[in-house]
């Protein structure tokens, strides 16, 4: 807690575009599009971290693991033809489901702050926050337009709630942290619930999935054509 404190005393600097900011005592960055304008409504693109980037440095949820998860959406050609805005919370719980509450504080906070297009917000996460992603949508699917789940796990029991969203998952077949079964039983049940929903299975590939899903080459324009 004294880090956390000394760290919200001392300024940070932006990094590649994400500035530094802290809602309550969760660290956050935020991307703004370069030429934000307030007169026009934009997407915002919610980030959430694997457990690899918790911590309070507001720095490990934009680099490392979550380098690709952040920046996939923020590369110059990509803002280019869409514009958009990126949140990336950092989790200092360990347990997007604990966070939940005060992500979306905070996601409330930013769209009163700026013109965010409601009907264009997305979730993507990998790992824990595979799970957190998966959380939620099935708990608040009416905010989302479009969710992306790498490697994670959700509640089958839920998939009803969530059958007629965009959803695009991601699982290696070889994952010996998350088994692949637990995405697979997402899909299945969102199939049998009467979705749609697109799964990507990589053979061979273990727990890092996202150094290939972040390259799939229709990736960025599916989840910005999505809408509510």
């Amino acid at each position: 807690m004294l880090l956390l404190a000394l760290l919200l005393l001392v300024p940070q600097k932006p990094v590649d575009g994400f500035q530094a900011r802290t809602f309550q005592t969760m660290p956050y960055r935020l991307f703004v599009p370069p030429a934000y304008d307030q007169s026009r409504k934009y997407p915002l693109v919610l980030w959430l971290h694997g457990a690899g980037s918790i911590g309070s440095d507001n720095l490990k949820q934009i680099s490392q693991a979550s380098l690709r998860g952040t920046h996939t959406w923020t590369a110059t050609q990509v803002q280019a033809k869409h514009p958009a805005f990126v949140l990336a919370p950092q989790s200092h719980s360990g347990s997007w489901i604990t966070d939940m509450p005060t992500v979306l504080e905070l996601l409330d906070s930013v769209e009163k702050e700026f013109n965010i297009d409601s009907t264009r917000i997305y979730i993507a996460g990998q790992s824990m926050g595979g799970n957190g992603t998966w959380h939620f949508i099935t708990s608040r699917p009416e905010l989302f337009a479009a969710a992306i789940p790498l490697c994670g796990w959700g509640n089958p029991s839920r998939a009803n709630r969530i059958a007629q969203m965009p959803i695009w998952a991601f699982h290696g077949a070889a994952d010996p942290t998350v088994p692949v079964a637990e995405s697979q039983k997402m899909i299945a049940a969102i199939r049998k619930a009467g979705g749609n929903p697109r799964y990507t299975e990589y053979k061979g590939v273990g727990h890092e999935v996202w150094l290939k899903a972040f390259q799939e080459p229709e990736l960025v324009e599916w989840l910005f054509a999505q809408h509510k």
